[in-house]
């Protein structure tokens, strides 16, 4: 060997000792013909106590059978093997996960010889990924069955992540809604809707909470909590939600306003709330110049009719009454029961021509049908005043006091009729 060819070598040697792989050959027998240094820092030992052995010297073949039927392959079949293998090395007692090629060797007659083999260490790799494919795992478990619908959306409407509760909302497996399209795989109007908010967030680059309503393919109106969060990932303008149905608790929030403004027993509006209604339709009248009529009617003797067949006869006339007065009014009429057995009813946009004629029709209707109870048929017939709206009502309450007047004008002109323009 020339002494050029001997500097080359050790060039060559100097350079495989440097690479991060193991780079190592063996014969047919499986005895290390060539390792480098990264072999021998693996088995803690010199070149001269590992070249001419085989792999019993250094792995747990019990538990390393990979090697021999990998080695054993490549040798038999020359074909060229290229995957993990997993090794038990003796000096450290752990196992070892190597990414490995193994070629065969050959002679100048074309035979196998032995194999030539490079193997990178990826144990740390692949017990990160196993730690992230845990953490992963645990994450999904986490969001899977938290109470919120939970998604990622980009700015081109993509879904990029959805947890089970959105995936069973939409009725469509996980695999199918990452990687879709909003209005691919929602009905139009919900996609659309979705995608205003989502404009909008993206616009102002802010967080965003807001209460969503949606109807689904069933009919059911939905009501969600959602918390909106935009992010930047690679240049990519994305969001994070976080839905939170509150269907329940706003069907509640509405049933406790409704019993706050209603009353509990013809199920109309009370005193209250009717005032407030008015206001709002007096100031209404007032900007418009449009006409708008205050209606007060009153049961004629309903002591008589409590005394006479009892409470619960009593209030089956004040639900009854409630039921007929609707079906004499408009649905922009504002109806409620201000009293024990008194009503009031705002007319908006009506003349006095018709409210007269609708306060005539109400007051006949009572006048000639018996209202049925448990104990028996009651005549409720009912005393109505009247007023319109003047150019000296300063407020509503101007007109209600003289609405008052006019009831009790009725009242004191014998019951069971009409007053109007009591001023």
């Amino acid at each position: 060997m020339t002494a050029e060819l001997k500097k080359r070598i050790a060039i060559l040697e100097r350079m495989l000792d440097n690479v991060g792989a193991c780079i190592f050959s063996k014969d047919l027998d499986g005895r290390y013909t060539y390792v480098n240094q990264a072999v021998l820092n693996v088995f803690d030992l010199n070149e001269e106590d590992v070249l001419g052995k085989d792999d019993s010297h250094f792995f747990n073949l019990a538990k390393s059978q990979e090697v021999i039927e990998n080695d054993r392959a490549v040798m038999q079949t020359g074909k060229v093997l290229e995957k993990e293998e997993t090794n038990f090395v003796k000096p450290f007692n752990k196992e070892v996960t190597y990414h490995i090629v193994k070629k065969p060797i050959y002679d100048e007659d074309s035979n196998i010889i032995g194999l030539f083999g490079i193997a990178n260490d990826v144990s740390e790799q692949r017990e990160l990924e196993s730690k992230v494919h845990e953490q992963n795992e645990l994450l999904d478990i986490v969001l899977d069955n938290v109470a919120a619908h939970i998604y990622m959306k980009d700015d081109a409407r993509e879904f990029m992540y959805v947890n089970a509760k959105v995936a069973s909302l939409f009725g469509l497996p996980v695999s199918q809604i990452i990687g879709a399209k909003e209005q691919d795989i929602l009905p139009e109007e919900m996609a659309a809707h979705f995608h205003q908010s989502d404009s909008e967030l993206f616009a102002s680059g802010k967080k965003q909470t807001i209460e969503e309503t949606v109807t689904d393919e069933s009919g059911n109106t939905r009501h969600y909590l959602s918390v909106k969060v935009p992010f930047e990932q690679q240049g990519r303008r994305s969001l994070i939600g976080f839905s939170t149905e509150v269907t329940e608790l706003y069907e509640l929030k509405e049933q406790f306003r409704k019993q706050a403004n209603t009353d509990y027993l013809t199920g109309l509006y009370n005193r209250r709330y009717f005032v407030e209604v008015a206001e709002r339709e007096f100031k209404q009248a007032v900007r418009s110049g449009e006409p708008l009529a205050l209606m007060s009617l009153d049961i004629d003797h309903f002591k008589r009719i409590n005394d006479k067949f009892g409470h619960p006869a009593g209030d089956e006339v004040l639900k009854t009454l409630a039921k007929n007065l609707i079906g004499n009014l408009r649905e922009e009429d504002v109806l409620a029961r201000i009293g024990g057995e008194e009503f009031a009813i705002i007319l908006p946009h009506t003349s006095f021509e018709q409210a007269s004629k609708v306060a005539e029709r109400i007051r006949d209707y009572q006048s000639c049908h018996a209202i049925a109870t448990e104990q028996d048929d009651v005549l409720a017939k009912v005393s109505i005043g009247l007023v319109m709206r003047e150019h000296d009502d300063d407020t509503f309450d101007s007109m209600f006091k003289r609405v008052d007047k006019a009831l009790y004008q009725a009242k004191e002109q014998g019951r069971n009729r009409v007053v109007a323009h009591v001023s």
